[in-house]
């Protein structure tokens, strides 16, 4: 990787000598007037520095700020109703023995209820970005005697899973809050096992509006490796709210 930006600052380097010496000293009045051979280094200095510090220069679209708010908000009496988890679960393969992982876990509403489905020979693994919310699902699980969860600190753009550890995943309500979601997606793959299902519950949105259209998802996973296999719209009466499943290429 260090080669490869080090070859490509240097042809970059190239590139502005090149225009320096073609614009000659009609590029010298160009820097005072905006000229094609000005704006055109200024491109150039703006990819070496992106280059230097390892970055594509690409435009993000637009996320959410991860919430880090009171956890117990998630935690009202009809969600289960509303959300139809048991469906999703069975729509997930979620079943005992197998092992899940609820990514963005938050107060861990749905670790508890995977792990009371996976039972004792099954695993939840709980992850978030947040240590208080780690910290909250270790205790939470502690006081259910929840002995079949494991709680992972992930990081913005890699959730730190063990290779191979787990047959589902779900992302409720947190896909949106993903910057750079085709690095990260693709990353969580290497802790798939063979036919696993990514189950993805989020709301249409623009992104930074805590919602994301779901054709955005479906494009941002094919780019990182992925194929959509189911489309859903229970998980909440008002249209807005989608489920999707993915699986690896």
């Amino acid at each position: 990787m260090i080669a490869l930006i080090r070859s490509s600052h240097a042809t970059l380097r190239g590139l502005a000598l090149g225009l320096m010496l073609l614009g000659g000293t009609g590029l010298m009045a160009g820097a005072q007037m905006g000229t094609e051979p000005q704006r055109a280094l200024d491109r150039v200095a703006v990819e070496t520095s992106n280059l230097a510090l390892g970055q594509e220069a690409t435009t993000q679209r637009p996320t959410s700020t991860p919430y880090a708010g009171d956890l117990s908000i998630f935690e009202y009496p009809d969600r289960d109703k509303k959300l139809q988890i048991d469906r999703v679960m069975d729509l997930l393969g979620i079943v005992p023995g197998k092992n899940v992982a609820d990514i963005g876990a938050g107060s861990g509403w749905f670790t508890v209820r995977a792990s009371r489905r996976v039972g004792p020979t099954g695993t939840v693994i709980a992850e978030d970005i947040n240590p208080l919310a780690i910290e909250y699902i270790g205790k939470r699980a502690l006081k259910d005697n929840l002995t079949n969860v494991r709680t992972v600190l992930g990081g913005p753009d890699d959730p730190r899973l063990p290779s191979g550890s787990v047959d589902a995943v779900l992302m409720l309500k947190v896909y949106h809050e993903i910057a750079h979601p085709v690095p990260t997606m693709k990353v969580l793959q290497r802790a798939l096992r063979p036919g696993a299902k990514v189950g993805i519950i989020d709301r249409n949105g623009n992104g930074a509006d805590h919602g994301l259209n779901h054709d955005v998802v479906v494009k941002e996973m094919d780019e990182a490796g992925y194929k959509l296999v189911g489309t859903y719209d229970f998980t909440k009466a008002d249209g807005q709210d989608y489920f999707l499943i993915f699986q690896a290429r």
